[in-house]
């Protein structure tokens, strides 16, 4: 097991990263304030760990309440927010239950938003059952629901007292959704961190055929970029902003075209495809470097072409995302992989010229 720390003093907290964790109950049992956890899980990941997860639990003697979602992105909303309220004021639920998400992003993201609001505010720990969340939303605390007009627009940042990330979850995560977790794995290495990105060049397609030993490394690294990001900014003042780099466009996907319908990974990457060609277009990257993007992107499974969404429909869409500043959408672009920055005034014309040259011309 590998352990990295998210150094936020008083509020620092542990990843935990392994096979056969969920075996572990004193990875968990240690940073409770009683034993008594409300787990919240969906219909597919509980099929399959919750009674394992319980299991290991209530053989220390810690009681589980379980709280099963219905499954997918287009129900992390409001309403299903209230369902966990529901069920916690049910069971009567106090201050020291500690709320425990088992699952993807979509359940992490609710549980936390619960946890951070619920009597407001009570413990929170992330067991993350996908890569995506694995690598990516189960750490660093931002919590939330979509909004029909923008993605995660309504949240928190809520730090969880502790992750546990298991691998051997990752056995039963369908295709689509493992190649969904790589998108967020690329980024750190086109963002910050060249020895990664060459590592993933190296090593893409034992991470494809799951090698525990790759896949280990690869979460390990990821985890360890976003602990450093989140522990010099958590709140996204100014270093965090880059892990955002694709969001701004994948965002817009995933509003055009439903959510859950294109998976969050999968419209980042074509997002960081759009963020790429932007900064060729301004001068930054060369086409080799861009090539080099996709390439990496196509071996890791993932789509590099945005959908046919009109360009004025697009814009309009980042037009509401969070990190539109004083009215001008901001942008992560690349000076080089390995190397990204904030951009706030980029040009319309040549913005309106990458979205045409990869996107249909009509809604």
């Amino acid at each position: 097991m590998q352990t990295i720390v998210v150094a936020l003093g008083e509020r620092s907290y542990p990843i935990h990263i392994g096979n056969a964790l969920l075996a572990q109950p004193e990875l968990l049992l240690s940073h409770l304030v009683r034993p008594r956890v409300a787990i919240v899980s969906n219909q597919c990941v509980a099929a399959l760990y919750l009674k394992k997860f319980t299991t290991t639990l209530e053989s220390v003697g810690i009681r589980v309440v379980p709280i099963i979602l219905p499954d997918g992105e287009r129900h992390k909303n409001l309403d299903t927010l209230n369902l966990i309220f529901g069920a916690l004021l049910a069971d009567r639920c106090d201050r020291k239950t500690t709320l425990v998400a088992l699952g993807g992003g979509v359940v992490g993201d609710l549980a936390g938003f619960a946890a951070a609001t619920y009597q407001r505010g009570i413990p929170f720990a992330q067991v993350p059952t996908t890569l995506l969340a694995q690598v990516d939303s189960s750490v660093g605390g931002k919590t939330g629901v979509n909004h029909p007009l923008g993605k995660n627009m309504i949240g928190a940042f809520y730090q969880p007292q502790v992750v546990i990330i298991d691998t051997d979850a990752l056995a039963t995560l369908p295709a689509k959704e493992f190649s969904a977790g790589l998108a967020e794995v690329v980024k750190y290495g086109l963002i910050r961190d060249l020895p990664f990105l060459e590592w993933l060049e190296q090593r893409m397609d034992a991470l494809m055929a799951r090698d525990p030993a790759a896949l280990e490394e690869a979460i390990a690294r990821s985890c360890a970029n976003k602990a450093e990001i989140v522990t010099q900014d958590e709140r996204e003042a100014g270093l965090r902003a880059l892990l955002n780099f694709g969001h701004t466009f994948g965002h817009a996907i995933e509003a055009a075209m439903g959510y859950g319908t294109w998976l969050h990974g999968e419209a980042v990457a074509a997002g960081m495809v759009l963020a790429a060609r932007l900064s060729e277009r301004l001068g930054y990257l060369d086409r080799s470097a861009v090539q080099r993007v996709i390439t990496l992107l196509k071996r890791a499974g993932l789509p590099v072409e945005a959908p046919a969404i009109s360009v004025d429909r697009f814009i309009a869409l980042m037009a509401v995302d969070k990190k539109v500043d004083s009215g001008k959408i901001t942008f992560v672009l690349l000076r080089h992989p390995g190397n990204a920055f904030v951009a706030g005034d980029v040009p319309d014309l040549l913005l309106r010229e990458v979205l045409a040259g990869r996107t249909a011309t009509h809604a």
